[in-house]
């Protein structure tokens, strides 16, 4: 794959060199992204794959950022994408951690081994400082080839040093063993870094050139890992143990014993923000205060003099589920405020370095459920907004835990707007119909994980992770990161919101969302045991989960059928915005059988459960 091929796949100008930044995971490559491009960034699927790739202008260059990768390689879907970009690239700027060399230099080896022009930013320099770390810096520089600059990237400390040095940028020392092996192969592809993977036995690239894999990668990554080590020993100068304040808090969240209680805090105060502070309070300004109080009587007087409000244009496009209404409405004034308050929520654990040590804690019991500890980010955000939660399930390692993350987050977590309406209602019936209830929905979503594990092809990935630092987060890279990802999800979004409106305006023009009502009924008064009219409840919380849920407040219910009606409600499909962000994140097809699965699950449970208890 070469630069041009970057430049059809991304759009990428052509005649511009591909600058790109490689690292391990958590080594900064975003804070150096966002620096050196600002808010003006592209963000683009890499072809074939949902992983997204940012690109932008950096002076009269073009930079990428990759996946972190521990190894140019084909094991996973970011390593693969890594791979091709890294292979097409102009120059490298190799991020690494000053504080884990021996481990990040593997990967700058391996860059130098495929002949590609590198500077390297040696990171985090302070961090090691405190740790008793001391680099000498100009002694890396030569044993490894190319420019090194030390760097604090969260204090902008030499990252103009780094541009400088991309003019400097050059091949490096590569494996004296490779010069042996590599001529022949090399003539054969045309290009060096193809012809080290080839000969590290990467099947994707060899039969791409239709040759066979030559597969001496242990021979390879043990010559590397000597020359890492001794790379390591001559240029790490000392070494003074000291285990500092944040070092044994990271440690402790790691723990079962000390872990598990700081993890209920991290989720308390994740809750408070993004459950109660932003799905309540400011999505009560911003939904009912300004864009139902202000912006939809506005809307309303402007379109009404020009079409009547009953006629079908005028109910597509200001009724209940309007273009101009509803659309718009959710759009800023619901998912706007969730989507800008989980992604800061979002950043500023990334940049703490806490996510790692959750994901680490929590490991052993999500392998049960498909997933590994990664798994455990969307499940804590989707009881602030599912809609959000899903979008976070890009994070997990292959398709077959983002399947099982999306169908347990649709179908067992409720929403913090939901929870509201259902803990007051479960209040009314006492401790034992809530304790029941949490029991219920517990098992269900323990059930669901452990049931589509064996069902689906394959096995959880092993967490393979980085635990990096414990430290404060940056305000202006948590905001900088929060801006760019919101702003891209908004464009992507609000056109599939449009389609959602204009489909369940039609369907209320037409009549068939009252036909639909009465269809519902003889399931929820046969199966259910319900009342006729929680049909209309379930209707309602397609569209908004938290009115479904609040459809059942006023109705004459039992408790038992209380309890069936909350359960049922809970695991009925989630609201049209997550319906749609399950569409785009997993694809139409995929979407087609997540969300009739869901909606035959929950009514076969409710009614299972009202034939016990009522």
């Amino acid at each position: 794959m070469a630069c041009h091929d970057l430049n059809r796949d991304l759009n990428i100008p052509a005649g511009v060199r591909c600058i790109v930044l490689a690292g391990n995971p958590n080594v900064g490559k975003s804070v150096f992204f966002n620096a050196f491009t600002g808010l003006y960034v592209d963000v683009a699927n890499f072809p074939g794959t949902t992983l997204e790739i940012s690109h932008a202008r950096m002076g009269n260059d073009f930079i990428l950022d990759t996946p972190g990768v521990y190894g140019v390689s084909s094991f996973n879907e970011e390593e693969k994408v890594a791979r091709d970009v890294i292979v097409g690239a102009d120059i490298i700027i190799n991020i690494v951690d000053a504080v884990h060399l021996d481990r990040d230099l593997f990967l700058t080896q391996q860059i130098i081994d495929m002949g590609k022009p590198v500077v390297v930013a040696l990171n985090m320099i302070d961090e090691a400082t405190r740790q008793g770390i001391k680099i000498d810096v100009k002694e890396l520089e030569q044993l490894l080839g190319v420019p090194v600059v030390p760097t604090v990237a969260t204090r902008k400390q030499g990252l103009e040093e780094v541009k400088q040095a991309v003019g400097r940028a050059r091949p490096g020392h590569s494996l004296p063993e490779l010069e042996e092996m590599l001529p022949l192969l090399e003539k054969r592809t045309r290009c060096r870094a193809t012809a080290l993977l080839i000969l590290e036995g990467d099947p994707f690239i060899a039969a791409r050139y239709r040759v066979k894999p030559v597969d001496r990668q242990e021979e390879i990554y043990l010559a590397r890992r000597r020359r890492v080590n001794s790379i390591v020993a001559a240029a790490v100068r000392e070494f003074t143990a000291g285990i500092s304040w944040s070092t044994r808090l990271g440690r402790w969240m790691m723990q079962p014993l000390t872990g598990i209680p700081l993890l209920a805090l991290t989720l308390g105060l994740l809750y408070e923000f993004i459950g109660v502070f932003i799905a309540q309070t400011v999505v009560g300004i911003t939904e009912t205060g300004l864009m139902q109080g202000y912006y939809e009587p506005f809307i309303r007087s402007v379109i009404s003099s020009w079409l009547p409000p009953s006629s079908i244009p005028g109910t597509l496009l200001i009724g209940e589920f309007g273009l101009l209404t509803m659309t718009v409405t959710y759009i800023l004034g619901l998912l706007l405020p969730l989507v800008l308050g989980f992604y800061l929520a979002l950043a500023a654990l990334e940049d703490s370095g806490y996510l790692p040590r959750i994901a680490v804690l929590v490991d052993r019991f999500l392998m049960r459920l498909g997933l590994n500890g990664r798994g455990i980010i969307p499940i804590i955000l989707g009881f602030g907004c599912v809609t959000a939660a899903t979008i976070t399930t890009r994070l997990l390692g292959s398709k077959r835990e983002r399947r099982i993350a999306t169908f347990l987050l649709a179908m067992a977590i409720p929403c913090s707007a939901q929870l509201a309406v259902i803990a007051s209602m479960l209040g009314r019936l006492g401790p034992g119909y809530i304790f029941l209830y949490v029991l219920l929905l517990a098992a269900i979503l323990v059930l669901t994980g452990t049931a589509l594990n064996l069902l689906l092809p394959g096995q959880p990935g092993d967490l393979l992770i980085d635990v990096p630092p414990l430290r404060l987060p940056q305000p202006v890279n948590v905001l900088k990161k929060t801006a760019i990802k919101t702003k891209n999800f908004i464009q992507e979004a609000t056109p599939l919101f449009a389609i959602g409106a204009l489909f369940i305006g039609t369907l209320q023009v037409t009549g068939l969302l009252q036909a639909l009502q009465n269809w519902l009924a003889p399931l929820t008064v046969s199966w259910l045991q319900l009342p006729k009219e929680t049909a209309t409840a379930f209707i309602m919380g397609f569209v908004r989960r938290d009115f479904g849920a609040a459809g059942l407040y006023s109705l004459p219910l039992t408790p038992a059928q209380s309890l069936v009606a909350l359960l049922t409600i809970t695991l009925f499909v989630p609201c049209i915005a997550s319906t749609l962000v399950i569409f785009k994140e997993r694809g139409w097809r995929e979407g087609i059988i997540i969300w009739p699965a869901i909606l035959i699950l929950a009514f076969l449970i409710g009614g299972i459960v009202s034939r016990v208890v009522i």
